[in-house]
């Protein structure tokens, strides 16, 4: 939809969302080292009601009211206001149908959550005069990774910011990679729940921040607690298996939160030193590598054909003699830029997966929702979940 030009060129028309202070060449912000305040998310509260929240790479961002409208590119972000009964509040992400559909495989589990996410507007690479469309209260997006599209530049970061909603979002701490350049001595990478805890405060959703995460400290602990010696470890490959003859792989020792559901568990990586995470490989590679288990990523979209992908590796020339696919450890994985809610999940079915004799089996997996796990051996309690996610905790 146009818009009326003249009205780009006013201040901020929200009075309730502005940087901090701290200017930097081109008008950006830097990034503060840490936050001040309750918890270490919130900077403070004036007297006028208004609050702060300091993140990198945009710095400190004020707030008159806790946004409603959000705006999302990658799940992850998504995933945080949906963990924060903020869901339906989302009016973009990438890829939205998809990730609805992956979602909602967990939430089914989850007694009275629901989420819809279809037919948002698709924002891998988002128009501008869409952002001024949709007028959101937030972009809960990381604007580093925005100008780093060929179709974004700093000025319309920068106006975006000034005349709709700040920006609000970290991606680089996916893999710990390298940000645009002109954002690099602002930049700093958090883990997936130190992003979650700032994202909370801009929402004022501090309480439910701190039960989700005690959920989560509580599940790491009964992880850490049961883990066998590294020698007694198996071999693992993190994998996309939709064309089994070029398969993006992602190494487990790298840091960042794309192995937040891995990393705790300690598999033993079997990639080479020259294969770098986020690279492909044929089958050959794999079988040079030859993992004791394969995890394959999106393997629970309503759209895999996990018996397909196990049964092309038994039939294929090489695969068939990788190990994990004469021993039967192909496993379906979820989602890579995941939130919280799927971070809980996703250790729980990759402790199962690796370790079936201390965390109770993993049932193989074929298609539907996240298969119903006994209550004895449910490593962290749905029913206090979701009513975290429905404000009735």
């Amino acid at each position: 939809m146009a818009r009326d030009e003249t009205k780009r060129e006013e201040p901020t028309r929200r009075d309730f969302v502005t940087y901090g202070s701290t200017a930097v060449a081109g008008g950006l912000l830097a990034g503060c080292s840490k936050l001040a305040g309750r918890g270490d998310e919130t900077d403070g509260e004036s007297d006028s009601g208004s609050y702060s929240v300091t993140m990198a790479p945009m710095g400190e961002v004020s707030f008159g009211s806790p946004p409603e409208s959000v705006f999302t590119r990658l799940t992850h972000h998504a995933g945080m206001a949906f963990a924060l009964g903020r869901g339906d509040d989302v009016n973009a992400m990438h890829a939205p149908d998809y990730y609805d559909q992956l979602w909602n495989q967990f939430t089914e589990r989850l007694p009275g959550v629901t989420l819809d996410w279809s037919g948002l507007y698709s924002s891998w690479d988002p128009d501008k005069e869409m952002l001024y469309e949709l007028d959101s209260d937030v972009h809960l997006s990381d604007p580093a990774s925005v100008n780093a599209l060929d179709s974004w530049n700093a000025a319309d970061i920068e106006e975006i910011r000034d005349t709709v909603s700040p920006w609000f979002g970290n991606k680089f701490s996916d893999r710990h990679d390298e940000p645009p350049a002109e954002w690099a001595d602002r930049y700093e990478y958090y883990s997936l729940w130190e992003m979650f805890e700032r994202v909370a405060a801009v929402f004022r959703e501090e309480s439910r921040y701190d039960a989700l995460a005690e959920i989560h400290t509580t599940l790491l602990e009964t992880i850490e607690e049961n883990l066998p010696p590294e020698r007694e470890r198996p071999t693992a490959v993190l994998a996309g298996m939709s064309d089994i003859e070029s398969m993006y792989v992602y190494t487990l020792d790298t840091p960042g939160f794309l192995t937040a559901h891995v990393r705790p568990l300690g598999p033993m990586g079997v990639l080479g030193g020259d294969i770098s995470s986020g690279d492909t490989i044929d089958m050959e590679g794999m079988l040079e590598a030859d993992p004791d288990v394969i995890f394959a990523l999106g393997g629970m979209h309503p759209e895999t054909d996990m018996p397909g992908i196990r049964s092309a590796l038994q039939n294929h020339a090489v695969g068939q003699e990788l190990s994990a696919a004469e021993n039967g450890r192909v496993y379906s994985q979820g989602a890579r830029y995941q939130g919280p809610i799927l971070n809980l999940f996703q250790l729980e079915m990759t402790a199962k997966q690796l370790y079936p004799d201390l965390f109770g089996a993993w049932p193989t997996y074929t298609d539907g929702p996240y298969p119903e796990i006994p209550s004895d051996e449910q490593l962290f309690d749905r029913e206090r979940v979701a009513d975290i996610i429905n404000g009735e905790f």
